[in-house]
């Protein structure tokens, strides 16, 4: 019998390092600080405390992080006025504040989407699903922006060598199964439509079953999905790698039947991997995100400055004055 390989357990500020200096060199770049508006709504001392991580590294990086801790009924005032203000040039919020998802949902829809870090507004999450990457083909100059939190899962698998560089962009997870335990609309279900249009096999988990998302083999230009009757246990045993988010400590993913050499990466608070079990099976082992989220929004952060600048441009030229008007009513 072969001799198992030892599991390395890849930490995610390992997986940050390349990204807090591409941030700090762009940030120099630019010439000035860009300013982060982030708004703190609701008692949430989680929220606060990832309030702080995003205020340290910002500021570590060169950015301006202007928190704002206001009543809830003052949030979509705030939004508005931030949108007008020309010295914000990203707004992000935390999550939730109102009773009930659909109130969240509308007022973070407000958020300009030139200003939205967290790539929530709706014509970015058309453009996720779509497999569209930016809006003025064929020029290319405004790009849109994808989640902090599945970009920055998509960011830990190119580091892990799960993406293959030596594919066309586009199709460099060809090849790949991968189960996603979430299908929340903030990570789960964007992270299982860009791994899919990405050209990979995903098997999307959640409680009301397995959906099966892919390109049918590249023919397809965007991701299709089915329902499929198989358990987490099965699909496990396909993957090359599995990925974990369920809120709750109380959940454990059945690490024992994981795929010999599979990668396992938790994005939950929780977590959902037991360590010494997914240590006898996993190759590779990463048990938290959270610090490549933050880079993430910050990074989203620096591509609205850009698009904001190549819209200004644009907007400047009376040959181009119409396409760049055309850009903005399509956010």
């Amino acid at each position: 019998m072969a001799m198992r390989s030892i599991c390395r357990v890849i930490s995610a500020a390992k997986i940050a390092e390349p990204f807090q200096q591409e941030i700090k060199s762009n940030v120099a770049k630019l010439g000035y600080s860009p300013v982060l508006r982030a708004f703190l709504a609701n008692s949430d001392p989680s929220a606060k405390e990832y309030a702080d991580w995003t205020a340290k590294t910002a500021t570590g990086l060169g950015i301006t992080f202007d928190l704002q801790q206001i009543k809830r009924e003052e949030l979509e005032a705030a939004i508005l006025d931030a949108n007008k203000n020309p010295k914000v040039n990203g707004i992000m919020n935390y999550w939730p504040v109102f009773d009930n998802v659909m109130e969240d949902t509308r007022v973070q829809q407000q958020v300009d989407p030139l200003k939205d870090v967290e790539g929530f507004s709706p014509v970015f999450i058309r453009n996720l699903y779509d497999n569209v990457r930016f809006f003025d083909p064929p020029a290319n100059l405004i790009k849109s922006i994808l989640p902090a939190t599945p970009l920055a899962l998509v960011k830990a698998l190119e580091h892990l060598a799960v993406y293959n560089p030596l594919l066309e962009e586009g199709s460099r997870l060809y090849g790949k199964t991968i189960t996603i335990v979430n299908r929340s609309e903030i990570v789960g279900r964007p992270l299982a439509a860009l791994c899919a249009n990405d050209g990979a096999t995903v098997y999307s988990v959640d409680v009301t079953g397995i959906r099966k998302y892919t390109r049918d083999r590249l023919k397809l230009e965007r991701h299709r999905f089915e329902e499929v009757e198989m358990t987490v246990e099965q699909a496990a045993q396909l993957s090359d790698v599995v990925i974990c988010g369920v809120p709750s400590p109380a959940y454990k993913f059945p690490s024992a039947s994981l795929k010999d050499g599979a990668i396992a990466i938790n994005f939950s608070s929780a977590k959902n991997f037991d360590k010494d079990t997914v240590k006898e099976h996993a190759s590779i082992y990463v048990p938290s995100i959270g610090k490549v989220t933050i880079l993430m929004l910050l990074r989203n952060l620096l591509r609205l400055s850009q698009n904001q600048h190549n819209l200004a441009v644009v907007s400047q030229s009376s040959v181009s004055a119409k396409s760049a008007m055309d850009v903005r009513a399509s956010l």
